[in-house]
């Protein structure tokens, strides 16, 4: 999964993990957004890592949460899902609008192959000072450069350089951020 193979997503050790990273989201999802220490706490169990001064408004979904590392300082609205089959890495003072959404897996096009259950991961890197729109889409593979700005409801399939406006659907630079 986490190399880049195909897996099979109902095999027991991730049919685990997952049901573990769930427990954790219903205890959190029921925690007020303003108790900031234990929200804090769940949190650095449940996330591979959270930088200081880094804030995750609930309800939040992910998969198995171990893959996402947040730098410092960053913000996650309200009502985003992380679907971390693969690692989602978000840099120092990132800034996720309401209910953007980050898919690392993905699907084969050849009906038998998802008929099988196999599945594949990429993984998924935001940069530093980046802020996505609200309900953006944030495709598998894709990597967000720097001080990049993805206006809202857009869905990003392709790497977005540093420095950049980008919008549209799909998602593409209209113009340099100076």
């Amino acid at each position: 999964m986490l190399a880049g193979e195909l897996y099979l997503s109902t095999d027991p050790q991730l049919q685990s993990a997952l049901a573990e990273a769930q427990t954790y989201l219903r205890r959190l999802n029921t925690i007020p957004n303003e108790d900031t220490q234990l929200r804090r706490a769940l949190l650095e169990v449940l996330l591979g890592s959270i930088g200081c001064g880094t804030q995750l408004k609930s309800p939040f979904s992910c998969d198995y949460g171990r893959h996402i590392r947040f730098g410092s300082n960053g913000f996650v609205n309200y009502g985003c899902v992380f679907l971390d089959c693969n690692f989602i890495e978000i840099g120092d003072d990132a800034q996720i609008g309401p209910g953007v959404h980050i898919y690392t897996a993905f699907h084969q096009l050849d009906s038998s192959t998802r008929r099988s259950g196999l599945e594949g991961a990429k993984p998924v890197t935001i940069g530093n000072s980046v802020w996505l729109g609200g309900c953006c889409v944030v495709g598998p593979g894709v990597s967000i450069g720097d001080n990049t700005v993805i206006g809202a409801g857009n869905v990003v399939v392709r790497d977005i350089p540093a420095n950049k406006l980008a919008v549209g659907n799909p998602c593409r630079v209209v113009r340099p951020i100076t």
